[in-house]
């Protein structure tokens, strides 16, 4: 009887039929007798306790347990009920189940020889008239891909959702960790919590930045003006590199292959520097060098300052340069990463309900902006929202903003000192009182003459009026920058003396004008009060020297502290977003390995030999000296060192000179 003549168990309940669920009588066995092998087994566990009562207790406990029938009736029963109920039938239930595994295997193997669309003459003709690129299933197998990867994304981010939550029990509070897994945190670079301004104890508003770099962008992102020269001459920089690494991991495994030293990373490094003069020069002006070797120079010199635009009365579809270009255009190459990313972004938001009404996507400046709602009105809002602002930027853009940053902590200087300067005018002029002492002040230059004719001429010390004053009591006294801090300012110092100013001003205010407000103190407190909203708000932005050239995701977010929602869906999509953007770090001393010697060398072949057995088991000097001196002997010698016949030593080759005596187990005899 066939696999596939086997009724189908799973639709079939009975306690007798063969195969059944519940059965005690199974196919797989091929009708043995179930019974006399249960009898047997009964008969002699139950013997087995027969002879252990009759040997422990005296006769006349044995002759009462006989009293209402015999003694072996009774064990013999009880064991039939439990054993064959519960064993028998357990074990004909796993057997069935293994029949079916078995069954619907064969059906899938047939099923899949007899439904091939082609037969093997049918695909020899189409690959000969038409070749692989002609005839082939990618569409197919392109559906298929995308079909398990929407699969694999609904249970990512189901998966993702729970370990989210999870977290947030543990933590029993927000925190940053909350939004970018330790994979990812890297990325970060200002990730601030505070709350929000018209409702702070029941809403907080959370900035959150992400930088990925170009380097570990999964596909490029170029500027719209790019030229067309440049996107060339980065492609073939990116083939050269491919070569040269190709090149060096050979050489990395032909000397694993010879039993020679593996390189060192700063061997490899060094490797990559001197094979770049193989594929390309600094000669600029000869057309014949190296570096015109993929491009030819005439053809670079049509295309240079050419970028995506043309003039339409310029154009002309016949000439070079046009030509070139639309050849460029066609692989798209130019707004491909940016447009990957747009529509990766856009799809997860929507995949994980997180919907929005507005989106201005600013193609030529490589700007995405993105909010819940059209409104900006943050009074008419609700107190569940976000917003997204995702941008790509190189190094020269970097810097103007580096400089516009620097303009913009000189503007706030400036403004805070002149509101100072105006309230200590006031206070000098108009709120100290004459001949009284107001403050630590007055009272120093009521007592300066006493302090110099009582203590600083019998010591000979200045007066404190004559020494130079350093520290201005507002903040302390700031280093002198190296060349590190001035390619990299964070200004610390400058935004807490800042805001140490504004500190002061209002409480002395206070102090001033305590509940009198006269026109003086409103207009100088609406002041103070805006350049301190300004203040935040500047400080609540990116400094541009924490930043490097790459894509910048920035995302502002509002949430209700007890609820929650848009951080744990915000959360999600962070994580998602970058598993498709970015690359991820990657520690080059890690990658570079990418096979080990321990996984190819010969010697980790062994075997048990009876020279290895007949003595001592090595030690454990022998055991690691002889890995090494294999190593490090000479390409001539390292067969010897490889097959050593010392005692002690394990032979690496003994298993293929001489088969094992155990039969086909591998194993020699002890």
């Amino acid at each position: 009887m066939g696999a596939i003549d086997l009724p189908k168990s799973p639709n079939v309940f009975h306690p007798e039929k063969p195969s059944a669920v519940g059965s005690r009588n199974s196919l797989a066995q091929e009708y043995r007798d179930q019974q006399a092998e249960v009898n047997l087994l009964l008969e002699e566990e139950t013997n087995k306790v027969i002879h252990h009562l009759t040997a422990r207790l005296p006769k006349d406990v044995l002759e009462r347990l006989d009293v209402m029938g015999s003694l072996k009736e009774k064990l013999y029963n009880y064991f039939n009920q439990n054993y064959q109920n519960m064993f028998n039938r357990y074990m004909v239930t796993s057997e069935d189940e293994m029949v079916k595994k078995v069954r619907n295997f064969i059906d899938k193997e047939e099923t899949k020889v007899l439904t091939r669309y082609t037969p093997k003459e049918v695909a020899d003709l189409l690959d000969a008239v038409g070749g692989a690129d002609k005839f082939n299933t990618g569409e197919i197998e392109k559906s298929m891909v995308n079909m398990y990867g929407h699969l694999q994304g609904h249970i990512q981010r189901g998966v993702n959702e729970l370990e989210t939550h999870t977290n947030s029990i543990l933590r029993q509070k927000t925190d940053t960790g909350a939004f970018v897994r330790g994979e990812n945190a890297y990325s970060i670079v200002k990730c601030a919590f505070k709350d929000n301004q018209l409702k702070p104890k029941t809403v907080t508003d959370v900035k959150l930045s992400v930088n990925i770099i170009e380097s570990e962008l999964i596909s490029p992102i170029f500027h719209y003006q790019v030229t067309v020269e440049y996107i060339i001459k980065d492609l073939v920089a990116k083939h050269i590199i491919d070569c040269i690494d190709k090149i060096v991991e050979d050489v990395k495994d032909e000397r694993i292959n010879k039993g020679e030293e593996e390189l060192s990373d700063s061997e490899i490094i060094f490797s990559k520097v001197n094979k770049v003069e193989n594929y390309t020069d600094d000669d600029t002006e000869n057309p014949k060098a190296k570096r015109y070797s993929y491009v030819a120079k005439a053809l670079l010199e049509r295309v240079s300052d050419l970028r995506a635009e043309i003039d339409p009365e310029a154009y002309d579809s016949f000439n070079i340069r046009e030509n070139i270009k639309k050849i460029i255009d066609i692989e798209n190459i130019r707004n491909r990463g940016f447009n990957t990313a747009i529509n990766s972004i856009t799809s997860i938001l929507d995949t994980s309900r997180m919907g929005y009404q507005y989106i201005e996507n600013l193609k030529n400046a490589r700007e995405l902006i993105i909010r819940e709602y059209e409104d900006s009105d943050v009074v008419h809002l609700p107190d569940e929202r976000y917003q997204i602002k995702m941008r790509f930027f190189d190094n020269a853009q970097l810097i103007e903003d580096r400089k516009a940053y620097d303009v913009q902590i000189k503007s706030f200087e400036t403004e805070v000192q002149h509101l100072w300067d105006v309230l200590e005018v006031i206070y000098q002029k108009d709120w100290k009182k004459s001949f009284a002492v107001n403050d630590f002040e007055d009272l120093a230059a009521k007592n300066k003459s006493r302090i110099k004719t009582n203590i600083k001429d019998k010591s000979g010390e200045p007066l404190y009026e004559d020494t130079a004053k350093v520290w201005d009591e507002i903040s302390f006294v700031k280093p002198v920058e190296t060349e590190v801090e001035k390619s990299n300012r964070n200004y610390v110092f400058e935004k807490d003396r800042i805001r140490t100013k504004i500190i002061r001003m209002r409480d002395r205010m206070t102090k001033m004008y305590d509940f009198q407000y006269p026109a003086e103190r409103r207009v100088m407190e609406e002041r103070l009060n805006w350049l301190e909203g300004e203040y935040f708000r500047f400080e609540y932005m990116i400094n541009p020297y924490h930043l490097q050239p790459g894509l910048l995701l920035d995302v502002d977010i509002t949430s209700i502290k007890r609820k929650k929602i848009t951080l744990d869906a915000m959360a999600n999509v962070l994580n998602e977003f970058l598993h498709g953007v970015s690359k991820g770090f990657a520690d080059a001393a890690f990658a570079s390995f990418s096979r080990r010697r321990s996984t190819v060398r010969e010697d980790i072949n062994q075997s048990f030999s009876s020279v290895a057995t007949e003595e001592s088991s090595p030690s454990v000097e022998q055991a690691v000296a002889a890995p090494r001196a294999a190593i490090a002997a000479p390409k001539s010698a390292a067969p010897v060192a490889a097959s050593s016949k010392k005692k002690g030593v394990v032979d690496s080759k003994s298993k293929a000179k001489k088969p094992a005596r155990g039969g086909g187990s591998g194993l020699a005899e002890i």
